[in-house]
């Protein structure tokens, strides 16, 4: 089983994250995903969510398209994200939305991030635009839940890295991006 421990910061000069993500990692690539979350009718956005995800890569100007259907048992530690992600391609993707209607769900919220990957030392490094949202920065360290580097050692190699950008801790945000677009909606 594959943790996802990771942390998202908002970014005011993303092209100046850009140039030091360049400096210092290796570049995955260029990418864009589009979420659309599926409800059962009793649960709601803080509940059990799917989702399906379009995910386009771009790579040596070559474009490579999949669709995922995946879920994720969501929870924050001081202000870390720790996942439990289940994630699986589905071809074609089209169908994965018939295949939700037949099971009852019904749609809910959708996303829409693009930016450009990272990796260095273990993290990969997301920069990227959320429709509605603006700037971030996403850093994932994936944990096969093995003994060895604790919580609290993981956190400190996400914080050292986001200092290494020069972003300040208090641009670390807690909340899920669906719980931020959710609340732009209801205003």
């Amino acid at each position: 089983m594959v943790t996802e421990i990771e942390l998202k910061a908002h970014v005011t000069d993303f092209e100046a994250i850009k140039l030091v993500l360049s400096e210092k990692a290796e570049y995955l690539g260029a990418f864009e995903k589009e979420d659309s979350y599926w409800f059962s009718e009793e649960n709601s956005i803080s509940c059990k969510e799917y989702r399906l995800r379009k995910e386009k890569r771009f790579i040596d100007g070559i474009e490579k398209s999949a669709y995922f259907i995946g879920y994720k048992k969501k929870e924050v530690k001081d202000d870390i994200e720790i996942n439990d992600e289940r994630e699986f391609e589905v071809k074609p993707g089209e169908m994965a939305r018939e295949f939700f209607r037949e099971l009852g769900l019904k749609p809910g919220i959708s996303k829409r991030k693009r930016g450009w990957a990272y990796y260095l030392e273990g993290i990969t490094a997301e920069l990227l635009e959320v429709d509605g949202l603006g700037w971030f920065i996403e850093l994932e360290i994936l944990s096969n839940n093995k003994p060895g580097e604790s919580f609290d050692a993981v956190k400190k190699r996400l914080l050292d890295f986001l200092c290494g950008l020069g972003i300040k801790k208090e641009a670390i945000e807690s909340r899920f991006y669906t719980e931020m677009l959710l609340s732009k909606t209801l205003k």
